[in-house]
């Protein structure tokens, strides 16, 4: 590491200076310092960036902690200011998208618009987002099951397996995703098992992680009492009892139990594009 830069600890700043709301910035930063053992980045984000007294605001606090500079900026002039001060600061400044856009550019045989933020306009797939969102809070955690109909997925599994969260991140790719918590004798299965449209996914977990994460749950809850929701022979039982359930409706099903919430919803859209691809029963007969 650069010892102008470098702190003790493992640790050193990352400044990531966007023109847009620095998303696509924080992700890479992320992808690229887990790479690295005992990296311990500290971020400065620096979102909205798209005039010279805002950038010059960025530099000032870049040059009080020096560190790698990250950006994503399309005005030209801005960029060349970023770039030449960080040059004479000594500082490594890495336009994270230039390679990819430069490549495209190629590919597509076209030259680039420039336009900034253009991934967050208000086109259609930002409203069907927006729709995804709201049929997703709607039909969490067995609500409204008589609109399941309208769904795109619908998870089922029983409590703490990531459900809600899972449907949340599906919903920000604009798929319309429901809840169903099994519930052993409550969960009204006839409800989902005739539905016609949308995926149906199983989400399971080992009963171990499940005991440990329904204690940590209860205890955010100051529940620190032993009952049949923590009770590891029950829990097994519940857990066992839920694969039985999936194998015979024939659903798919995601072990979440080594899996982040991004994983496993990578997973259910792999399952629906090829869910989405098979021939209809209609166009089967």
């Amino acid at each position: 590491m650069n010892t102008d830069i470098q702190i003790p600890g493992g640790q050193f700043h990352v400044h990531l200076i966007s023109d847009a709301t620095g998303e696509t910035l924080a992700s890479v930063a992320k992808a690229a310092c887990v790479q690295f053992e005992h990296a311990n980045p500290i971020e400065h984000i620096y979102a909205l960036i798209r005039t010279s007294r805002q950038l010059e605001r960025a530099l000032a606090d870049i040059e009080e902690v020096p560190g790698i500079v990250l950006f994503t900026m399309m005005n030209e002039d801005l960029r060349e200011r970023l770039e030449s001060r960080c040059r004479e600061m000594n500082m490594p400044c890495v336009p994270v998208l230039d390679s990819v856009l430069r490549e495209l550019a190629k590919f597509l045989d076209a030259k680039q618009t420039h336009r900034t933020a253009g991934q967050h306009q208000m086109d259609q797939a930002y409203f069907d987002r927006i729709d995804a969102l709201n049929y997703t809070m709607a039909h969490d955690d067995g609500q409204n099951t008589d609109g399941l109909e309208a769904a795109d997925v619908v998870l089922v599994g029983v409590s703490r397996t990531s459900k809600t969260p899972t449907c949340i991140y599906l919903a920000n790719r604009g798929v319309k995703a429901a809840n169903v918590p099994l519930v052993p004798g409550i969960t009204p299965l006839e409800e989902i098992e005739i539905l016609r449209a949308p995926l149906v996914v199983g989400l399971t977990v080992s009963a171990d992680q499940l005991v440990n994460i329904r204690r940590n749950r209860l205890l955010s809850l100051n529940e620190t009492s032993e009952t049949d929701y923590t009770d590891p022979d029950l829990v097994k039982r519940e857990v066992v009892e839920a694969r039985r359930i999936f194998t015979r409706a024939g659903w798919p099903v995601i072990d979440v139990s080594r899996r982040s919430i991004e994983e496993t919803a990578a997973s259910v859209l792999n399952l629906l594009q090829d869910y989405r691809s098979r021939p209809s029963e209609e166009d089967a007969s």
